[in-house]
């Protein structure tokens, strides 16, 4: 059969050798999880799936939605021969949720969480020319407290359920690479837009004596500048490539200039031990009161929120051209970058939205944690998606919670200490960008970049809707404060830069009939018409452009997913929408940008 899902799956760091695990894998389900005790690790499993599509899916051949409360994969692989001399390196690059894994019947790995890889050294245990035997088990029960975003325990039964099918166990690309002893691990890539150049923070393997780390800029195939760093002092040593005043390309909305990087690891007789290609974007995040800066430029963002979500293949996007496609929706429709929803979203779809410069904010899938419990899974699985995805340029903020909700009290809570968490984690991890501890409802943190809100409370009522923001000049931002609380859930507004991450989610099925459903959602009372449609849409996106202290908003939302039909694009990905339309209400410059006060 054909390989699904067969590009190179971390486009950020490049080696040349690899092989591609996805395609058929032996498959099982253990309802009990007692698969140790009835001998799973050890024969033949009884079904077959296709990788990387979970078993929810129609795509991987089982089209399960019910509770698994494990499963099992297995796959035989003859390590290729030509690898002799190096070690071998075992990916997976997302598994839900609680992964343990053998090659040979022996122990290599365990991960908890299910938005970011994990890898496994196969040194010692399968080698170059050697068969391994991978066998893999995937607990995950949402019944449980744990981050695992939109997912139901089952496929939802309530449309007042925003939840959707799960995606258990295998869900992105599993894979193969050799390196040798020493070698490379990830760089950190930091642009500096003011001194015109990028400080390349790598660590390698080990620290071996006479070692050196060379890196090469370059701009289109031409050459720009180089350093060296002696990589036997230094953990993690650093260097700086300068881009020429000439050669001065930045990374900006709809320009998605990337500069390449060549990083090479030298052994102490100057021969290359391991390289790798990389890539980074010029261009800089920054605060002047009401405004967030792009390059030094006020820029309103015209977000869009985008939950991921594939009828056929749940989490997992049936293709690379689909993920593109997700994004040339968006900017067809006149939004200049995404909320990436409760979802860690594949290396690829950063990868593109660098290319076409399309804003990002990225977002953990932390709904299922339980507020009374501190949840240290919460933090370790954050710090992994932060230290993923750093170098990718089209990320423009963090948001690790979204639409906590509890009441003030005289005691310090566990939301206290999970949304502070969260949020210095990626201040420490990420100086270079702006920071929002929680989307919507409850801002706990002592601190944060910029402040929002959620806004659905009048979604077919404009008149009413009106007011929320009015004064905000005054120092009161829209506060969500639901009917059934008795006392706030923010702490104080500190005069932070504000947009409203999520409007709209106008209910809009005009094929629900056509398709046989007879149940759908959106917010406020469902339109009669294409045209009052767009004038809601028209209403609330003039609201804020014509606001002059709100730097943005994001529309609910790109697909309909699941039960929700508020999409502007159905969830095949067919047209619902004029998109043209959308774009033209959107595409005037905001007062926010244009300076007006």
């Amino acid at each position: 059969m054909t390989i699904p899902r067969p590009e190179y799956p971390r486009p950020q760091f490049v080696r040349e050798d690899w092989l591609c695990l996805n395609g058929p894998w032996q498959f099982e389900i253990d309802q009990a999880d007692s698969g140790i005790d009835r001998g799973l690790l050890d024969r033949e499993l009884e079904r077959e799936i296709v990788v990387p599509f979970p078993p929810e899916s129609e795509a991987s051949g089982i089209g399960c939605c019910d509770l698994m409360e494990a499963v099992w994969y297995r796959r035989d692989v003859d390590i290729p021969a030509d690898w002799a001399g190096r070690k071998v390196l075992l990916h997976f690059q997302a598994v839900g949720t609680d992964a343990t894994v053998w090659v040979n019947g022996q122990e290599v790995v365990r991960h908890r969480g299910c938005w970011t890889g994990f890898v496994a050294d196969l040194a010692g245990v399968a080698g170059p020319g050697e068969r391994a035997i991978i066998a893999l088990r995937a607990r995950f029960d949402t019944r449980t407290t744990g981050p695992h975003g939109k997912q139901h325990n089952a496929s939802p039964t309530s449309i007042a359920s925003h939840d959707c099918c799960r995606s258990t166990g295998i869900w992105q690309t599993v894979w193969l690479e050799p390196v040798n002893e020493l070698h490379l691990n990830r760089p950190r890539i930091t642009p500096d837009v003011a001194n015109r150049k990028f400080r390349i923070t790598q660590p390698v393997s080990q620290n071996r004596k006479g070692s050196t780390i060379r890196a090469t800029l370059l701009w289109e195939g031409k050459e720009l500048s180089s350093a060296e760093v002696a990589a036997d002092a230094d953990l993690s040593p650093s260097l700086d490539l300068v881009v020429p005043e000439d050669q001065l390309h930045l990374w900006d909305v709809g320009e998605g200039n990337l500069y390449d990087i060549t990083l090479e690891l030298l052994d102490a007789d100057g021969t290359v031990v391991d390289r790798a290609d990389a890539y980074a974007g010029l261009r800089s995040v920054t605060i002047d009161g009401m405004k967030v800066l792009i390059n030094g430029r006020s820029v309103f963002q015209r977000l869009v929120l985008d939950q991921g979500q594939y009828l056929d293949t749940r989490l997992t996007a049936p293709s690379d051209e689909a993920l593109l496609k997700d994004l040339e929706i968006t900017l067809a429709a006149g939004f200049n970058g995404s909320r990436f929803h409760e979802k860690v979203f594949e290396e690829r779809s950063l990868y593109h939205a660098d290319r076409l410069g399309l804003l990002v904010w990225g977002e953990f899938g932390d709904w299922g944690w339980n507020l009374q419990d501190p949840n240290i899974e919460m933090t370790t699985q954050w710090l992994e998606e932060l230290e993923r995805d750093y170098n990718h340029p089209c990320i423009i903020g963090w948001c690790g919670l979204n639409e906590t909700v509890e009441e003030i009290s005289d005691e310090i809570r566990p939301i206290d200490d999970i949304t502070r968490a969260m949020f210095l984690a990626a201040k420490a991890m990420d100086s270079s960008r702006i920071v929002l501890d929680s989307s919507g409802h409850a801002h706990r943190a002592a601190a944060t970049d910029v402040w929002d809100s959620h806004d659905y409370d009048f979604a077919s009522k404009p008149d009413e809707w009106a007011a929320h923001h009015d004064q905000l000049a005054e120092g009161q931002p829209h506060v969500n404060a639901p009917s059934w609380l008795s006392k706030p859930i923010n702490g104080p507004y500190g005069g932070q830069p504000y947009f409203c991450s999520e409007i709209g989610g106008v209910w809009w099925a005009p094929r629900n009939k056509e398709l046989g459903r007879s149940e759908s959602w959106g917010y406020g009372e469902r339109p009669e018409t294409l045209e009052r449609y767009l004038e809601l849409f028209k209403f609330y996106c003039d609201r804020f452009l014509d606001h002059p202290l709100i730097f943005g908003y994001c529309w609910t939302q790109l697909t309909d997913t699941g039960s929700e039909q508020n999409g502007v694009v159905y969830q095949d990905r067919t047209d619902k929408l004029d998109l043209d339309l959308l774009r033209e209400i959107q595409s005037r410059q905001a007062a926010i940008e244009s300076g007006r006060e």
